[in-house]
């Protein structure tokens, strides 16, 4: 079989519960065998399919995800779908134990390797972003400081400007004379 297209898979796996799933529907087209080749697999398999692997759609999830998916796919659909994580994929695979259902998991695997890889990725950009806004605020509150401190600097020095020139220049510096008498 050749190579599906990942993009292909991808609009197949959605995010429920927090987690990366396919739909037992979208899987048995992949694997071409009818859904219920794929529910009587996993009844046939308890043992095979903890509850980590798949579960089945609520009837508020089915209709939000009917509602997402603009398919009329659902509407010959008597029982709520089960839905399968990355491991409940695998394994459906070594159940089915077919050529087809061996090849599309591997590209759907390849798939969910893509997805964790770019959700690391995405998460990484987001962490440096947060640091670099942190970054942001400290330098912008250290500046606001220098700033204040630069402004006290010219006012003190503004000041002693205007102190030495109310200021004798007799007074300033050396005076000679004082030093000659001091001398004697």
């Amino acid at each position: 079989m050749e190579k599906l297209p990942q993009i292909i898979i991808h609009d197949k796996i959605y995010d429920l519960h927090g987690l990366k799933v396919m739909l037992d529907s979208d899987l048995a087209t992949l694997y071409a065998v009818e859904t219920k080749r794929i529910n009587e697999a996993v009844k046939n398999n308890p043992e095979k399919f903890p509850e980590d692997f798949y579960f089945e759609l609520t009837k508020e999830e089915f209709e939000v995800l009917r509602s997402k998916i603009s398919t009329t796919k659902f509407s010959k659909t008597r029982t709520l779908p089960k839905v399968f994580t990355e491991q409940g994929v695998y394994m459906l695979a070594t159940v089915l134990k077919s050529k087809v259902a061996t090849d599309v998991t591997i590209n759907i695997m390849r798939t969910f390797t893509k997805l964790r890889e770019f959700a690391l990725t995405y998460k990484d950009i987001v962490i440096e972003l947060k640091n670099l806004k942190e970054d942001l605020k400290l330098n912008q509150n250290q500046t606001t400081q220098n700033t204040e401190h630069i402004k006290t600097a010219f006012e003190l020095l503004s000041q002693i400007l205007e102190d030495t020139k109310k200021t004798d220049n007799k007074v300033m510096g050396f005076r000679i004379e004082k030093m000659k008498k001091m001398e004697n």
